[in-house]
């Protein structure tokens, strides 16, 4: 017996689920297909249809890339501190909202409706997956 292996290996636990429900699946889906809208919409509106002095502003989209990759492998974590970061965009709407109007006060009402439809959706994400969690470890406590 080699020094390193375990004397009493350690008990398979049972796997957690690899499947995501149909609700995960459409809140993750939602969060998705709003983040990558409002990517395009801060791209377009500071480049394109409003700019806002020469175009610098683009930059706030970078930000936005981040999260993509782990809300499209389902991370957790990601939707979490993505449902806070989303914040600083509402912010940044609602006070062009309030302060500009014509073409850019429509695309500020857009980013504030887009930032709060991807919270909700992040929101909803991690309230299912812990709910999920919650329910599978006390389905194999009782075994």
């Amino acid at each position: 017996m080699s020094a390193s292996a375990p004397l009493n290996p350690p008990s398979p636990l049972p796997s957690p689920r690899t499947l995501a429900s149909a609700r995960e699946a459409f809140s993750r889906n939602l969060a998705l297909g709003a983040l990558i809208a409002l990517f395009i919409l801060s791209l377009a509106w500071e480049l394109w249809l409003a700019p806002t002095g020469r175009g610098t502003l683009a930059i706030k989209a970078l930000p936005l890339l981040l999260p993509m990759l782990g809300l499209w492998r389902y991370r957790l974590y990601t939707f979490r501190w993505l449902s806070l970061m989303i914040w600083l965009y509402f912010a940044e709407g609602a006070v062009r909202a309030a302060s500009e109007s014509g073409m850019g006060m429509w695309l500020a009402l857009t980013e504030v409706l887009l930032s709060v439809l991807i919270f909700v959706a992040c929101a909803m994400q991690v309230r299912l997956r812990l709910a999920a969690a919650k329910a599978h470890t006390a389905a194999h406590a009782d075994s």
